[in-house]
């Protein structure tokens, strides 16, 4: 890989992490929590869910204004109104306060979710932008096998309040990095002037475009399997196995395993079989190994290695379909990139965010309701992609 890509996926990397940081880091710390603030287990997963919606929406705002202001401005207001309600989590006094908070971090973190697609798009396209995409999700894929960690390490001595002063220090490297290291990859010529009507039309665009949205929707599923593992696994893990925070950390990292090995084949699998044909046989093997799954978990066959085994496998799916589904849908949409990649971005966090209350309401400490939300995530995943890639050109993206 060029000395350039490798030095512009570690900083997006980087950038791009904050967020999920926010997400793994905290982990470990959900049952403390709900001991700490006398909070219910639902309440508790509330505010992941309050993370989302927020981190989801506001990707809606961020986006057109990348494409107004240029890419730094608006990222900058999100690495510092993450960081300051970072702060404001660990002094929360009770659940409500800390579902509130979680909610203002989304609303900063999605700066970082939105924009790195932007910045992606502003400069390469095909499979240079592929594998910058997964060279991307590399580095991002070190958040859950070390974050959940980190936070086990300062849970136990220092409280669950310190993973959020740890998470707000992290932001305000970020943003330095992001102040001396990122350049500004749209100059003043290629901005779009502020218009209502512009940004509303341009989301018209991407509305009816069907490609455009069952791209982002198979994402999306995949990303709602995903945040229902997030949701329950720290339950799970420590209430249904017994694991102590730092075996859930480390079994969490291997779920991990699966998504960015795979990830790494995306952008060569693309160039010899066409990113249409890695999709389609991407989502078909992650849809096939989820009702596998979902089948054999509910013949009772409840073995914590074997589930361990069977997330890994179809993880390993989705390290394919999310990166290459993610560059096809803003390939033909390069002067509203950042309002594609916001668009994307929105949809698949508020799904992700539907999943969890919806698994929410149904979890009762066992990995049924888990594995059950997963395959159907899988099988709606498949069924989109039947129709929205019936008839496309699988060529290899050049």
């Amino acid at each position: 890989m060029k000395s350039d890509l490798v030095r512009m996926a570690m900083i997006l990397g980087l950038l791009s992490c904050v967020g999920p940081f926010a997400i793994d880091m905290y982990l470990p710390a959900l049952p403390a929590i709900a001991a700490s603030l006398d909070a219910p287990v639902e309440a508790t997963q509330y505010t992941l869910m309050s993370f989302f919606v927020a981190f989801g929406l506001c990707q809606l705002f961020y986006g057109p204004a990348s494409d107004m202001f240029g890419r730094k401005p608006p990222l900058y207001f999100g690495l510092v109104l993450f960081a300051l309600a970072s702060v404001g989590c660990a002094l929360a006094p009770s659940i409500e306060w800390l579902v509130a908070l979680r909610f203002v971090q989304g609303v900063g973190a999605a700066s970082v979710m939105s924009i790195p697609r932007a910045v992606i798009r502003d400069r390469y396209t095909g499979s240079e932008a592929t594998r910058l995409m997964t060279t991307v999700m590399l580095v991002i894929s070190i958040s859950p096998m070390l974050a959940p960690l980190a936070g086990s390490a300062l849970i136990e001595p220092f409280g669950w309040p310190s993973v959020f002063i740890a998470v707000a220090l992290a932001t305000v490297l970020s943003l330095i990095l992001a102040a001396t290291g990122l350049p500004e990859t749209l100059q003043p010529a290629d901005r779009v002037p502020f218009k209502f009507s512009a940004m509303t039309r341009a989301f018209a665009t991407l509305l009816r475009d069907p490609g455009y949205m069952g791209l982002t929707v198979i994402g999306g599923m995949g990303m709602s399997s995903f945040f229902v593992f997030l949701s329950t696994a720290s339950f799970l893990y420590t209430g249904h196995y017994g694991l102590t925070p730092t075996q859930f950390s480390l079994a969490f990292a291997l779920n991990a395993l699966g998504f960015f090995t795979a990830s790494q084949f995306a952008a060569n699998l693309g160039e010899r079989f066409g990113s249409v044909a890695v999709v389609r046989w991407a989502v078909s093997g992650f849809a096939a190994s989820s009702v596998l799954m979902l089948g054999v978990i509910a013949a009772g066959f409840d073995d914590f290695s074997l589930l361990v085994v069977m997330l890994l496998t179809s993880n390993a799916f989705l390290g394919l379909v999310i990166p290459t589904s993610m560059v096809l849908s803003l390939e033909e949409h390069g002067p509203i990139a950042g309002t594609a990649a916001a668009l994307g971005g929105a949809v698949q966090m508020l799904l992700g965010a539907v999943a969890i209350v919806i698994v929410s309401l149904v979890f009762d400490g066992t990995p049924l309701p888990l594995v059950a939300a997963i395959a159907l995530c899988s099988v709606l995943a498949l069924a989109i992609s039947a129709l929205t890639l019936r008839g496309a050109e699988q060529v290899a993206v050049t």
